[in-house]
């Protein structure tokens, strides 16, 4: 597309979002940025990808997650990166890179509070994909072939931990419509026409 847009979704987990979100790009004909993110922000930082992975959406207490770093990261093989690593350093890392992608090109980027690092960008488009329990387990179902009870235990950690690092990081609730621009019900709409509502709120 010619303009440039830059659209943040976030998401329920077993909501589709990560589907919707591809489709989206696909759409358009720009890049879709997921773990990329993590790739691309071990590359700039020279920090290895493993302890961005470790904390990738999962805010923790830094003063223990340093002693951790500390106590394993070298056995692991990784270097020392002694007491200054935390995972507000890692975030401030993650969100750098963000920046420079959103500045560089038009793009959909999953979670990561991407909507938030870019909230002063009057081209970005902040959305959240949100779908009923019921539907959300028999995604999981159809999608990965996850049972019932652990689809449903799956859901609550995962929502439960997406929640805490926004909220951790932004200064709005996570999953909130005032905290985003569109809120859709994938449950509703269904995936292609929930494709379809945002590209056509993009174009």
């Amino acid at each position: 597309m010619e303009k440039h847009i830059v659209v943040c979704i976030g998401r329920q987990f077993g909501s589709g979002g990560q589907e919707i979100g591809q489709g989206l790009a696909d759409r358009l004909g720009i890049p879709l940025y997921d773990k990329e993110i993590l790739k691309k922000a071990a590359e700039k930082s020279g920090i290895v990808e493993e302890l961005f992975e470790r904390a990738d959406e999962m805010p923790t207490n830094s003063f223990l997650y340093t002693l951790s770093v500390g106590a394993h990261g070298h056995a692991m093989g990784m270097p020392n990166y002694g007491d200054y690593l935390t995972n507000d350093k890692l975030f401030l890392f993650q969100s750098n890179t963000i920046r420079e992608i959103a500045e560089k090109e038009s793009c959909v980027i999953i979670g990561r509070c991407a909507d938030y690092i870019l909230r002063d960008r009057k081209d970005m488009l902040s959305v959240f994909i949100h779908a009923p329990l019921e539907m959300r387990i028999q995604y999981l179902y159809n999608r990965r072939n996850v049972p019932a009870e652990e689809a449903k235990a799956l859901i609550k950690k995962s929502d439960r931990q997406r929640a805490n690092y926004y909220n951790f990081y932004a200064d709005s609730d996570w999953g909130a419509a005032s905290s985003y621009d569109i809120t859709l019900n994938s449950g509703k709409l269904g995936i292609e026409r929930s494709i379809e509502v945002l590209a056509g709120a993009c174009e």
